[in-house]
């Protein structure tokens, strides 16, 4: 007999990719160094389209990381607070291409100007400490999860491609013993 669960198709939720990242003032990093040891961390950002920007210090181990490897993921995720089901939380994942954008230039004018309206000014100090560096995240390609059932393929430019309906939650079946 087939379990109620197994009967019963997950409704998808409709995706609220922007909405999401309007919720986070941070974003969660995965980053790998040279001999591929994971380093995982956090950095305060700012959006323009597509882009993301970090001011992180090159004393940070994900710093290094993003400068000399670039491979790179980061999770913008729903507060736990918020969350109605902790095994679902709403989350989007992207695999992002990383560049350093040098000081005295016309981009981190603007990047430093979109941290300031995003983040106050604590920015006035860190843009004044020499071990600070910008750092652009542009988006090549991601995933959008907002409950059971509900996972999106997303692309370059934030919009989401489909569902991703190819793999189904099976439930496992109770011992009889």
């Amino acid at each position: 007999m087939e379990s109620q669960a197994n009967s019963q198709q997950t409704k998808p939720v409709e995706p609220k990719v922007n909405e999401l990242i309007a919720e986070c003032q941070s974003l969660i990093l995965a980053t790998v160094d040279a001999d591929g040891n994971p380093t995982a961390s956090y950095a305060p950002f700012a959006r323009s389209g597509n882009k993301f920007f970090i001011l992180v210090s090159f004393m940070a181990r994900h710093t290094k990381n993003l400068k000399e490897i670039g491979k790179v993921s980061a999770m913008f995720i729903e507060d736990e607070s918020a969350t109605k089901q902790i095994y679902a939380r709403h989350r989007l994942t992207l695999d992002v291409s990383t560049r350093e954008i040098a000081r005295d230039t016309a981009e981190w004018s603007e990047a430093v100007t979109a941290l300031q309206t995003a983040h106050g000014k604590i920015l006035d100090i860190l843009v004044g400490m020499q071990d600070f560096i910008m750092i652009e995240l542009t988006t090549k390609k991601g995933a959008y999860v907002n409950g059971f059932g509900s996972a999106y393929f997303v692309d370059e430019n934030l919009e989401i491609l489909q569902h991703r309906n190819d793999i189904n939650h099976q439930v496992a079946e109770k011992s009889s013993k």
